[in-house]
């Protein structure tokens, strides 16, 4: 029976997990924003917010996809909070910028939030009028549901 709750216990954990995707300039500088943050339980790069299914790295530099770069965060809510994964969203990277971070540059390098469910949704717009006071430019971050 004590091994039944266990497992109870830790598919509730599981199933409690949240998920993030934030894409801010090249997708493994932002990963490694995210690792080893308090409540962070794996990152993950990728590409999203396109038209065309699985494309390679080259059809997205192309700029022809629609695609970012992006990491997908998997947190637990009980150690960290979606703010506090925006929070950080926003301390690492220029999100003033279009199209550029660094030396890098193209659609796939756009500042873009693509919340999960429209509660995200709403969080991301809050955290975006926050964020406006540490920066001198407009923001142009999209934020999208996905």
């Amino acid at each position: 029976m004590k091994i039944l709750a266990t497992l109870l216990m830790l598919a509730t954990a599981m199933a409690a997990d949240e998920k993030a995707v934030v894409g801010g300039g090249c997708f493994w500088c932002v990963e490694a924003v995210y690792h080893g943050q308090p409540g962070i339980k794996s990152v993950v790069s990728g590409y999203a917010g396109g038209t065309v299914p699985n494309p390679t790295y080259e059809q997205v530099c192309s700029g022809s996809t629609g695609h970012a770069e992006v990491v997908e965060i998997t947190f637990d809510p009980a150690q960290t909070s979606y703010e506090k994964v925006l929070d950080l969203f926003w301390d690492a990277h220029d999100p003033t910028t279009l199209n550029r971070q660094g030396g890098d540059s193209g659609t796939q390098y756009r500042s873009i939030i693509i919340a999960q469910n429209p509660e995200q949704k709403a969080a991301a717009e809050k955290s975006k009028e926050t964020a406006k006071s540490k920066f001198r430019q407009p923001i142009v971050t999209e934020i999208v549901e996905g």
